[in-house]
């Protein structure tokens, strides 16, 4: 054959897609992921088969780990040794499996984080429930096939007397999919599967009233429920751990926390260091001293406390900033008939099930073939005994074993087993007694027959079967379950952590934010220079403020009507004059989206309502419970029409006053009845008809009693009765507020205020001024108003808002 004839041209592109999706279904098959049947992969499998077949039972002295890990590489595992043992010393940790498979003496790793000693050191044999999973496999209840080279067989999948897919969970990465399946309690499973037999239309939420949750080998406390359903629900689902700890008393008025039990996979000598790193580099205060006393007898890392220090805040800081409380992220994947699939927890056991009764069909069937074989040659026994007179001078007159094998089946009618095996019978059993035993045998095999018989023409004595057997596993190895679950827990909160205060967030025009406390700011009378609240660049300026509580949610509206959800301590608390952190940072806005209002939100109400106000005049109301769950990239709040942006938003219930403004200094007062309320995505209704050039700057909740608070560009403000605005309906163009010159300049804001309140006002160049908006001048609809602050050249004022005075706080009269 030339060279030519022997060249075959290949697309490139096809033949790396082939040969990728080859190789990955290679590992997602042979290597990665668990089978839902018996819950191991190749490897493991290959194991525990390995360690059965050279005889490594519980009952046998203990044999060394290398001799194992070359049987499985010569016989079964076509890969590297340190993957053979890796796995072997995962089955034998008592903090890596829940229920051990290998037994192992000498140094098998530590929750350290130690390695385990080189497999020519360590010894292993089977642990005993390992014995459940190869239970009746030399009873054809599985297939096998050819190993790698063809020269072994091994089993595709074991017998698996108990679910250890879920008992002793799995983890794997494959290729484009992982699976991540946490362990539980061996009881509580194998109860879901007694249900599931009493009751096949068993639904998940059915399952979880005897499966709780995860049972993890090192014990810990699971926070509340929601991960837990979801993951049983789903397949997929996050729960929340959290070290086992209590407080001691230390004598001297001190305490100390000890832990005693850690979250799955956590490793106590990283922890204990990541504890002295944050203790040293004084991000946890009031730990002064740190002790592993950790032995044979438990775990106990000692955490010393100061005298004046609270220990539950000190631990709660642990548990925000240490893997002291950690998630464990549940994807139950595996194979199902070859294909991986994401099950939920009644997925997961009916697949069980269903290899059990696969099993047990399986075994009974071979049981049968073995009897039926045993009571066809006792039946030929039978028959010789009762002519042995003259099957002994068969025999004996026959030339040779042939020839006397083809007489008896010719004179008495046997099969060439039955004739083989009466030429096979010793003499001794043609006594009495022997006679007699063959009876009872043959007797008892008929029972044993119609018995076998009677389970597979029944589903249901199948299924009895099953239950029987794993009720008996159930009795022998089942255990308490080791993680508790807390069901009223939920994940530590942020406010745990957080002082409770009021707190001042300021956003410039450029997206920079920042949280203050209150406090910081001095009351001053009208007139005052202010102080600077915020360091900004020359082409940037402060456009909002807003005052609300720490542990607020806060609602960011955008120009564009979209909403985003931060909880107020979420934003960095810097200095005064620092510029803030970008809050692109924080939520997923546009580059040119621009936050136009805020909403501090404690509780997210069914009877409460957002009513939403556009520079256009457009007004909506929407309840307040359609904004509970808002996505990290946001929502739609108002479906804005072409050219129109968001201006105000507020918090009503229903029974409200609005009023709004605008630019040019008009203003109208509506009952907010005259709006229905609307969903998420409509555009509103007219609230207000403008002028040319005219737009609203703000809008507010008109509540009897209070004032009108104008400020303008300039500088000048006043305030005025709200009983001079008259209630008219909607969409009017509404009256006079303010008499615009060039000396005030536009409306800039537009606010209902009270006296016992102060004003912030805020110009463009981050200056901020506070004032008891009780100094300030009440004058009339066409006032011009009185000066407030002293504007630079060149500057205007941008953001006004309302301040809440403090009961305890003490006002300065600071002059300028």
């Amino acid at each position: 054959m030339s060279d030519s004839q022997r060249v075959q041209e290949i697309n490139i592109s096809q033949e790396m897609r082939t040969s990728f999706l080859d190789y990955a279904m290679s590992v997602i098959v042979s290597r990665a992921l668990p089978d839902v049947r018996d819950g191991l992969k190749p490897v493991h499998r290959r194991i525990l088969y390995a360690m059965y077949d050279l005889g490594m039972t519980p009952d046998k002295p203990f044999r060394k780990s290398a001799h194992v890990v070359g049987n499985v590489l010569a016989k079964y595992h076509p890969h590297g040794d340190s993957s053979v043992y890796d796995a072997m010393v995962r089955m034998a940790q008592d903090f890596s499996y829940r229920y051990m498979l290998v037994d192992g003496h000498g140094n098998f790793g530590s929750i350290d984080g130690d390695g385990a000693a080189a497999m020519r050191y360590t010894e292993a044999r089977m642990a005993p429930i390992a014995l459940e999973l190869l239970r009746d496999i030399q009873k054809e209840t599985i297939d096998f096939g050819p190993n790698y080279d063809g020269q072994n067989e091994e089993p595709l999948v074991l017998p698996a007397r108990f679910p250890n897919l879920l008992v002793n969970g799995a983890a794997g990465i494959a290729v484009g999919m992982a699976t991540n399946i946490p362990p539980h309690n061996l009881k509580e499973v194998i109860d879901g599967i007694l249900m599931m037999i009493d009751h096949p239309e068993t639904t998940v939420d059915d399952l979880m009233k005897v499966v709780k949750g995860p049972d993890f080998p090192t014990g810990g406390t699971i926070l509340g429920l929601d991960g837990i359903r979801k993951a049983f629900r789903t397949g997929r689902g996050s729960i929340q751990l959290r070290a086992k700890t209590r407080m001691e008393e230390a004598g001297n008025g001190k305490m100390r926390i000890i832990v005693e039990e850690l979250p799955y996979q956590v490793n106590k000598a990283r922890l204990v260091e990541k504890i002295a790193e944050l203790v040293r580099d004084k991000k946890i205060d009031g730990i002064t001293d740190l002790r592993d006393e950790s032995d044979r007898n438990g775990m106990r890392v000692v955490i010393e406390l100061r005298r004046d220090v609270n220990p539950r805040i000190v631990l709660n800081n642990l548990y925000k900033q240490t893997s002291l409380q950690s998630s464990f992220g549940v994807n139950m994947l595996a194979l199902v008939h070859g294909q991986p699939q994401v099950l939920n927890l009644q997925q997961a056991l009916k697949h069980y099930l269903d290899h059990q009764v696969e099993v047990i069909t399986r075994r009974t069937q071979f049981e049968l073939r073995k009897a039926e074989e045993r009571a066809h040659i006792l039946e030929g026994y039978r028959i010789a005994l009762d002519h042995i007179d003259e099957v002994i001078a068969l025999i004996r007159g026959s030339q040779t074993g042939a020839e006397a094998k083809a007489g008896l089946m010719e004179r008495f009618g046997l099969s060439e087993k039955q004739a083989q095996a009466i030429l096979d019978m010793r003499l001794q059993r043609l006594t009495g007694l022997e006679r007699e035993k063959i009876e009872e045998e043959y007797q008892a095999l008929m029972a044993t027959i119609a018995e076998l018989k009677a389970i597979l023409a029944d589903d249901a004595k199948i299924l009895a079967v099953v239950r029987e057997e794993l009720v008996e596993v159930r009795d022998q190895y089942g255990d308490e379950r080791r993680t508790k679950i807390k069901i009223d827990a939920t994940q530590i909160a942020d406010e745990d952590l957080i002082p409770e205060e009021e707190v001042s967030v300021m956003l410039t025009h450029r997206g920079y934010i920042k949280r203050m406390p209150l406090n910081n700011y001095r009351a001053q009378r009208r007139g005052g220079r202010g102080v600077s609240g915020m360091g900004t660049r020359d082409d940037d300026f402060v456009q909002h403020l807003f005052v609300t509580h720490s542990h607020n949610h806060l609602l960011f509206f955008s120009t564009k009507g979209k909403v985003y959800h931060l909880k107020a301590y979420e934003v960095p608390e810097l200095g005064r004059t620092a510029r803030g952190t970008p809050i692109i940072n924080l939520i997923q806005i546009d580059q040119d989206e621009r936050i136009q209002a805020v909403i501090p939100v404690k509780e997210f109400t069914e009877d409460n309502f957002l009513f939403f106000a556009t520079a256009q005049g457009v007004v909506k109301k929407t309840a307040l419970s359609e904004f509970d769950n808002i996505r990290k990239n946001g929502l739609f709040a108002i479906n804005l029409r072409n050219g129109d942006e968001l201006v105000a938003v507020h918090m009503t219930d229903g029974e409200q006053e609005i009023i709004m403004g605008t630019s040019s200094g008009m203003s109208i007062r509506f009952h907010e009845q005259d709006v229905r309320q609307m969903g998420r995505s409509a555009t509103g209704v007219k609230g207000m008809t403008l002028g040319d050039d005219d737009v609203v700057i703000d809008m507010d909740i008109a509540v009897p009693g209070k004032e009108v608070m104008i400020v303008t560009t300039k500088g000048y403000g006043k305030r005025t009765p709200l009983e001079e605005y008259r209630v008219q309906s909607r969409g009017g163009k509404g009256i006079k507020t303010l008499n615009i010159t060039k000396k005030n300049g536009q409306v800039v804001g537009h606010k209902v205020i009270s006296p016992e309140e102060d004003l912030m006002i805020v110009t463009q160049a981050g200056v901020v001024i506070r004032m008891n908006i009780s100094g300030i001048s009440s004058l009339g609809r066409y006032a011009q108003g009185v000066r407030l602050i002293k504007v630079d050249a060149g500057q205007e004022v941008s953001t006004v808002a309302r301040v809440q005075l403090p009961d305890d706080e003490e006002e300065e009269a600071d002059e300028s």
